[in-house]
């Protein structure tokens, strides 16, 4: 079985001697270890750091859904977990790892208020005016 393998990978190269090494035999094993690579690996890893960087700039206010579908608020942040307000007096404790993602965040939340009530405002004030 071992001389197989080096019969393979010891054959006669095109022009050379016999027994020396051929280089075109790892060409396919390459091929397929840098397919693997970018077509697995890759986006993997890519995920697997957009999803730590998520995890880590949680803070409080911030809309998020947790991996088994639970819809909350976050109330507070800890080191390890998170305690999600889900309705007005139930309070869930989570491991940072169980939030599967932000639907909105704790600024955009504020901005968008202010700006609807500028523009209600605005909208107001013009039919006082007519």
């Amino acid at each position: 079985m071992n001389s197989f393998f080096m019969s393979m990978l010891l054959g006669p190269a095109p022009g050379g001697e016999p027994g020396t090494f051929d280089f075109t035999a790892l060409l396919p094993i390459v091929a397929i270890i840098a397919i693997f690579y970018f077509l697995i690996l890759r986006p993997q890893n890519k995920k697997q750091k957009e999803t730590q960087k998520m995890l880590s700039a949680l803070k409080k206010g911030d809309r998020v859904v947790t991996i088994g579908g639970i819809h909350g608020i976050i109330h507070k942040v800890s080191e390890s977990s998170i305690i999600l307000k889900v309705d007005d007096n139930v309070k869930l404790e989570f491991n940072r790892g169980a939030i599967s993602s932000v639907t909105s965040q704790a600024k955009e939340e504020k901005e968008e208020k202010k700006a609807l009530e500028n523009k209600e405002d605005d909208s107001e004030s013009s039919d006082s005016e007519d």
